[in-house]
Order: structure tokens, then sequence, then C-alpha cells
């Protein structure tokens, strides 16, 4: 069984977004499931945004998968 490492998403800001950490490291600011799912690739995680939603992997922090603030600037 591959061993992942922990992918936490926080609630989104007030601007919009929502920060995505990997193991300890800020990936970025995710605008929607497509933003988590490039992310994760890179971090060595396969997973479109489907498997992104329904994921266990991730914890996501303020709200679930559906649930992002504003519109990128």
């Amino acid at each position: 069984m591959a061993v992942h490492p922990p992918v936490i998403v926080y609630p989104p800001s007030p601007t919009g977004g929502r920060r995505v950490r990997v193991d300890g490291e800020i990936l970025g600011l995710a605008y929607g499931l497509a933003d988590m799912a490039r992310f994760l690739r890179r971090a060595g995680l396969e997973l479109d945004e489907f498997g992104v939603a329904q994921s266990a992997l991730i914890e996501w922090r303020g709200g679930g998968p559906y649930v992002w603030g504003a519109s990128p600037p």
C-alpha cells in the first residue's frame, strides 16, 4: 500500500481561493478543483478533479471540495 503525504486545504480566504498544503509545504492558492488536481499532480498524486473531490487523502477545512472563495484576480 502506497503512503501519501497529508494534504490540507484551508478555508476560503476573503480575497478568494484556498491555500493548499502537502506534507507541510504550501503549494499555492487554489481557486477550484482543477487547480487542486494540478497542484497534487506536481506533488506526485495522480488525481483528476473528480478524484480530488472524492479523495479521503485530503482534509478540507472550512468547507468541502465545492466551497470556494471569490474568483481569481
